[in-house]
């Protein structure tokens, strides 16, 4: 089959901020429309009509059974773009823009824009099964009988609401905990991790100091950066704070070292370079290939290696070695 270079002619994000903070009134809908209206504002696709939308989140809620359309809809898009969903988990904007990368290698759409949101503040708060049951079986119940007998049967327990918890579902152990584990059996200390954590604060501050974010980031309800980072943040602190997921003295994982629940969206505009010519687009960089990977974790290989596997075979399909790259983002 004849292919075709893929590249990104740009890409839009809000600030990411601390779950249940800045944005704990805002939908996951509305986070993942701002950014896809930020991507048509910023390449004049008001009214145009894009080949194809792939968005998702990680967590999502059963009435956004629609949400990649309802996003498009809520934009100046043309409304005849086609949308659709899609999730990895934490991986699910990456995978929208393999499969976005991959129609437009394929000349089944010339451009298209892929993006995901992550809301800890919009999580899906569900009923118990037996009050799910329940209220089916009122719904066909056949008269008035059968529907005074099924509201009797009503328990206190049923109205217990049943919360989204961020725990693996197999090991009952979070990606927290499975990292404990993990920097235990690699004897990764924490002085090291706490170092690294001071790193990326400092970069990061750097960054928007540098003006590196300015046209990456958009203001959104009011908040122009990401709140996480901390510019005063020092090693010092970083060392007093307490271990967050092991309480024993084996503990290295806190607070400081570890990522926090966030709230964003991001959207990022792929395009094929004949697109890009005739729409006078930049061409930032070039999506050359994309692997995932997975492991059995459950079975005792760690949770958190998977992505080294993915980068080994992508590595090895394109006859390269990490000493071929200047720069990683991990």
């Amino acid at each position: 089959m004849k292919t075709r270079p893929v590249y990104i002619a740009g890409s839009a994000r809000t600030p990411f901020v601390k779950s249940m903070t800045a944005y704990r009134d805002v939908t996951l809908q509305e986070l993942m429309t701002a950014s896809l209206q930020h991507v048509v504002n910023k390449f004049n696709l008001a009214g145009k009509m894009v080949g194809d939308i792939g968005l998702g989140a990680v967590i999502n809620n059963s009435y956004n059974w629609n949400f990649a359309r309802e996003c498009v809809l809520g934009t100046t898009l043309d409304p005849h773009t086609p949308a659709y969903n899609i999730q990895r988990a934490c991986g699910t904007s990456l995978e929208a823009t393999l499969q976005i990368a991959l129609k437009i290698s394929n000349y089944q759409i010339d451009c298209g824009i892929a993006g995901g949101a992550d809301s800890n503040s919009d999580i899906p708060i569900m009923m118990t099964r037996s009050f799910a049951k329940k209220i089916l079986a009122l719904r066909f119940a056949k008269n008035m009988s059968e529907k005074i007998k099924l509201i009797a049967s009503f328990r206190p327990s049923d109205f217990k609401p049943q919360y989204p918890t961020i725990v693996e579902p197999r090991t009952h152990l979070s990606m927290g905990q499975h990292c404990e584990k993990m920097v235990q059996e690699w004897h990764v200390g924490r002085n090291e991790q706490d170092e690294l954590a001071l790193k990326s604060h400092q970069n990061g501050v750097s960054a928007y100091k540098q003006g590196f974010f300015d046209d990456l980031v958009f203001e959104f309800q009011g908040i122009k950066r990401d709140s996480i980072l901390r510019a005063d943040t020092s090693l010092e602190k970083l060392s007093k704070l307490k271990t967050a997921f092991d309480f024993t003295e084996k503990g290295t994982l806190t607070a400081g070292n570890s990522s926090p629940l966030s709230d964003g969206s991001s959207a990022a505009f792929l395009v094929c370079e004949d697109y890009a010519k005739q729409n006078h687009l930049p061409l930032l960089a070039r999506f050359v290939d994309a692997q995932v990977a997975a492991i059995d974790y459950v079975h005792g290989e760690g949770l958190l290696i998977a992505p080294t596997i993915a980068v080994d075979k992508l590595l090895a399909r394109n006859n390269l070695s990490l000493q071929d790259f200047d720069f990683y983002e991990i």
